[in-house]
This record gives structure tokens, sequence and C-alpha cells, in this order.
């Protein structure tokens, strides 16, 4: 292989490689994508038959290696699609295969990723044996998904291009480092000292990553709406990769802006957070234009972050700058949401930010994860970091809850419950569902508006991220806990009248704070009727009507047909339910730095009403006897 194929970066990975690969693998190319290294061979077998070659480069040069067949003995795609669904068992449920020619991998699509594999991946290692393409099997959700087909369909019909960005990827990451590590730097560029656009930039000598990039909900003023993207010390020409924790809007709604303004680096997420993002961004949009609001981005954007997103596993250490590793972590908030652990050169510094955290146990996920490789510097979230913020246990929730909707729909009543699409709206789902079974709550409708179903069917394609309880019903018992004969989804606004006008019923609709979606026609309606209830699941932003309402606000002003204002009376039950909350209230979250491995040795405190951010931080000096600071929006703070 003549030495100009690769850089002089890489000559010290192409040495090693071709010291470790048997000359009858016949090497064609060595390519980074990404944070993968790509070896390309036109004699495949000889790396089936002697697997343990990947395990020796890998522990060689301590990154992530892949085989891939050279296009020219891949066998041609329609062959290979009728060699693969022979070679597929039936019952394995195909239900697509897309090939990407630049990579030489062909994605399966199926109900039972299991059968497809086969006992100790025989069936994958035949379909490489016998097309020389790359299998790669993907779970297909038990309810058909808009949006992981789109995503799906998007990545495979702009292969070229999301090839050429693996390509500059990996040569960014894989970049030889000039200076060393002897400083980290982290800057808050949004949520500190409150709760909305969440923004942290992590900047060292050699590189510059970005941790969330939201929108505060409950601001149209761009100043206070936005993360300060304009601090002098954040260069989107200088950042490398961009990490998403969750995908909620106030974690992940200005991705696609950066990339509106030049940024053509990477987005790192979990795989269910890379899918939900992009639900959740173009609704952003959605609800922006018919509110007649001028959004920051557009549909391009988003699209452009969607071929730029890299996708990872929890657990998986991943390069993503010359010198930064990352690994995502459960931390039980939603699906996917994720525990961001940066490794900073040679063991120089690590930090963890928590994103939104649940240490606690939940019908839906597991508690959040306290074990990490190292850690000096925590960030973390305090949203119910107050003194008095103590939720009770969730048995006592969960009986509060169901004596409300109990009480309205025996009324004659019907329950209004906000949620957001993703998380809450799945776990009262599951809540509802249970306590109508057992009796506890009347048999009424429970109607499902919104981007609930959408969701949700994201939900079942990944059960590896749930509780066990609902994980086992789905790849076990081959159940959709998800489904229910009490649950009817809305499939179009015309049929909010007759259930509004209807009998005692409970209705699901985003959005969770009452700002904008379909749970505001509801609100409009059943909001004047004494015997309804509203029930709040999820944090209320400070300002955001959902919040206001909650407080005791009787009078709302909502536009309707013809932009005409009207005054809507609040006469409707309303209640606020803490304990289903996604975020960790105050005793959660002490226990959860206390049971951390291994102790850090600074904590700092974000994500939270001022007041309940310092009191947080005073919490853990004084009773933890850690060091702990609160720190303010713009400040840069030296780690190490």
């Amino acid at each position: 292989m003549p030495p100009s194929m690769l850089s002089n970066a890489h000559e010290k990975a192409r040495d090693t490689i071709l010291a470790y690969m048997p000359r009858d693998a016949e090497v064609t190319r060595i390519e980074f994508e990404g944070p993968t290294l790509a070896i390309y061979v036109r004699n495949a077998d000889i790396i089936l038959d002697q697997s343990f070659i990947v395990t020796d480069i890998v522990n060689a040069l301590h990154k992530r290696v892949v085989i891939r067949s050279d296009p020219s003995i891949r066998m041609d795609e329609a062959n290979a699609e009728r060699v693969i669904k022979n070679l597929i068992p039936q019952e394995a449920g195909v239900t697509g295969l897309l090939f990407d020619r630049n990579l030489g991998e062909v994605a399966v699509e199926a109900r039972k990723p299991g059968l497809a594999i086969g006992r100790e991946g025989v069936i994958l290692q035949e379909i490489l044996r016998r097309t020389r393409w790359r299998p790669r099997v993907v779970r297909a959700p038990l309810i058909p998904s808009k949006i992981i087909s789109t995503t799906r369909h998007v990545l495979h019909s702009e292969g070229d291009e999301r090839g050429r960005i693996l390509r500059d990827v990996g040569e960014r990451i894989f970049r030889p480092t000039l200076k060393g590590s002897d400083y980290v730097n982290l800057t808050l560029l949004g949520g500190a000292k409150e709760v909305g656009r969440s923004a942290l930039l992590v900047e060292t000598k050699e590189s510059m990553v970005l941790i969330d990039c939201g929108v505060n909900p409950s601001s149209n003023d761009p100043s206070q709406a936005y993360p300060r993207l304009d601090d002098p010390k954040f260069d989107v020409e200088r950042l490398d990769a961009v990490v998403i924790s969750h995908p909620h809007i106030d974690h992940c709604a200005m991705t696609p802006f950066l990339y509106k303004y030049g940024y053509d680096g990477p987005v790192y997420c979990s795989e269910p957070t890379a899918y939900l993002m992009t639900l959740l961004q173009l609704d952003y949009l959605d609800v922006a234009s018919r509110e007649g609001v001028y959004p920051p981005y557009d549909q391009r954007d988003v699209k452009n972050a969607v071929l730029h997103t890299m996708p990872l596993k929890y657990g998986v250490v991943t390069d993503i700058a010359p010198d930064i590793k990352l690994t995502l972590h459960n931390a039980g908030h939603i699906l996917g949401s994720s525990i961001v652990h940066l490794h900073i050169g040679e063991g120089f510094h690590n930090i963890v930010y928590t994103g939104d955290f649940k240490f606690g146990e939940t019908m839906l996920l597991e508690p959040a994860s306290t074990v990490f490789p190292r850690v000096e510097t925590l960030i973390m979230e305090s949203t119910y970091g107050g003194a008095e913020d103590v939720m009770p246990e969730r048995g006592e929730v969960e009986g509060r809850f169901t004596s409300m909707v109990k009480d309205t729909v025996e009324d004659g009543g019907k329950v209004l419950i906000p949620v957001p699409a993703v998380g809450r709206a799945q776990e009262i789902m599951l809540v509802l569902d249970r306590y109508i079974r057992e009796g506890v709550i009347p048999e009424v409708p429970i109607f499902i508006e919104g981007m609930i179903s959408e969701a949700t069917a994201i939900h079942t394609a990944y059960p590896e991220y749930l509780a066990r309880e609902v994980r086992n019903q789905i790849l076990k018992r081959d159940v959709n806990p998800f489904e229910s004969e009490y649950f009817t989804i809305v499939s179009h606004p015309s049929e909010r009248e007759e259930i509004v006008q209807g009998g005692p019923s409970i209705i699901l609709a985003t959005s969770g704070m009452l700002e904008g979606g379909p749970v505001i026609d509801y609100f409009r309606y059943l909001a004047p009727e004494e015997r309804n209830s509203i029930i709040f699941v999820s944090y209320q932003i400070e300002g955001t009507l959902g919040s206001r309402v909650k407080n005791g606000l009787k009078e709302v002003s909502l536009t309707g047909q013809g932009g005409r204002m009207e005054i809507i009376r609040v006469n409707a039950r309303v209640h606020m339910v803490e304990g289903f909350s996604g975020h960790s209230d105050r005793r959660q979250l002490l226990r959860f730095v206390r049971k951390m491995t291994p102790k850090p040795q600074r904590v700092l405190v974000i994500h939270g009403e001022r007041r309940k951010c310092e009191d947080l931080a005073e919490a853990i000096r004084s009773g933890l006897k850690i060091e702990a600071s609160a720190p303010e929006l713009a400040e840069t703070i030296r780690l190490r």
C-alpha cells in the first residue's frame, strides 16, 4: 500500500494494521470513518476464519476497528437481498433491507432481531461469507414509526454525503495532538441557575466540545431563549463535537442552528435519542410556524444534523477528539437519556455531566447509573434541588393520582393530562392501563394525541433501554406494553370536538407545559367546567402557561378562530402530582452524589432555579464534605 494513501497522521495506525493483517487478506485501503477505523480487504474469508486479528489490532491501537469488504468483491444488491432473505428464517419478521454502498453494510430491520442474528451470530457470518456485505440487524418498532423509517431512508439515500462526513470526522478525531493537555475550561453558555437552554462548553488546548444545545421554552426573547453562542469563547470553526444528553428541547432544540452557521462536525447521543431528537426538533419548528414565530433554523438544518449524528450504545468508549473520549451511561430520565462521561488526556481530567436524571424506580426505566471509571468533576442538575423538594414514595404518588382520576370520572368529568411526548406520556400510559385493569379506576376511554404515538413507537424499537419488566414483555413474551384496549389514538383534530362533548374520559396530549400543541384545544374546552380536572405530571418551567395555571391562574387569554383573543376561565380542578417526574428530588440528588463511585472531588450545580442551585450546592458542601458551587451564566471555570 503506497504511503500516499494515508496522511502522515495515519502512518502509525497503518503500520500497526499491516503488521497484524495476513498478506492474503489483501488490504486495499484504511480509512477513519467517524470514531471507527475501517480496514477494507479483498479476502473477507480470512477475517471470518481468524477473528482474533481484529481483537489484536484493537488492543494495539486502543481504537474501534471494523473490517469491511472491498466493493470489488461484494455481490450485487438484488442477488444479495435474495440470499439474505433465504438465510434469515421467516419467523424473524424482516421488514426491510437497506444497503449502504459507502460502508459495504446492509441494515436488516427485523421484528425479532435474535432470530435474524442466529445462535452465536451464525446467520450474520453466513451473510457476510456469501454476499460480502456486512450485515447489521436493527429492531423494527412494534408500532410503525414515521420518524424511524424516514431517518433510515435519509441515511441510505444520502450515503455519499454520510460517507464524506464520516471520513472528515475521522480525520479530525485522529489528528495528531500538538499541544498536549495542560488545562480544562468549562463555560456555561446556558442552564446556569436557570432551567432551559442547557449548553456547556468544554475546552482544552487541543479540543472544544459542546454538551447540549437547547432553548428556554418559556421565553420569546432571543437573549433569554437561546444559549449564549455569541460568547467570545465559543468558536464554531474550532468545535470538534456536540454531545446531546437527551432529546428534550431545552437540551437539544438549537443543535440544527449550529449547522446553519457552518458547523460540519458530529453529534453524539444514544441510539433512541438520535430519533427522538429529530422528532422534537421538527415539532419545535411546527409549533413555531403555527404560532407565527420565526424559527432560528429550518428543516434542511434538521436533516443536516441527522446526517452528522453518531448514535452510541451505553458503556461504549468513543474517541470524539484527539484528547477526549466519551462514554454514555443510563440517566433514567427518559428513553435513551444519558449521563455523559468525558475522559480528557491520558487520565488528565474526568468530567461526569448528569444532564436530567432520575435516581429512583419507575415503571418505564431503570435508575441512573452511579459507577464510572474515573471522575474528578461532577456537573449535576438541581431541578428539584430545594430543601422543600421531597417527593412522596412511589406507591403514595400512584394512589393520589388514581384517586384524582377516579373522583373526576365518577363525577361525570374528564381528566386532561398535559404530558411531554417522551417519557412522562409512556409512564402515565403504563400506570393508567394497570390501574384500570385492576379495577381501581373505572373503565373509560383514554385518548392519546400529539406526538405521543410516534414517541411510543420509538420506545418499542429500543426495549433494551427500558425497565426490566417492560423489556421482558417485549423481548421474552412478545407483548407490546403500550397497547391497550382502553387506548384510542386521535388521528385527526376533527375528532377533538366529539371527545370533549362525549362522556367521561382521560385525555393525554402534548405539550406538557401547555406551551402549544393539541393540549391547548382540550384546555380551551375543558378548563371552564368545574367537574373536569387538569393534572400536571411533569416539571413546569417558570413562566410557562402550565406553571401559571398550576400556581392558580384563573383566566387565560388564548387566540381563537380568526385570530381573535378569547378569555378562558379556569374552573376545572387543577392538580400537580410531583412523584411522576423524570427528575430526582432533593433526597435522590444527594443520595446519587453519596453513591457515586468514585467520589467526585468537585460538584458544579446547574439546571435549576437560582435558589435551588445554591441550596443544593450548600447541602453538598456541608453534608457530604465535597467542594461544590453553583456557577453563573457565561462564567468560565478552570477545572484543571
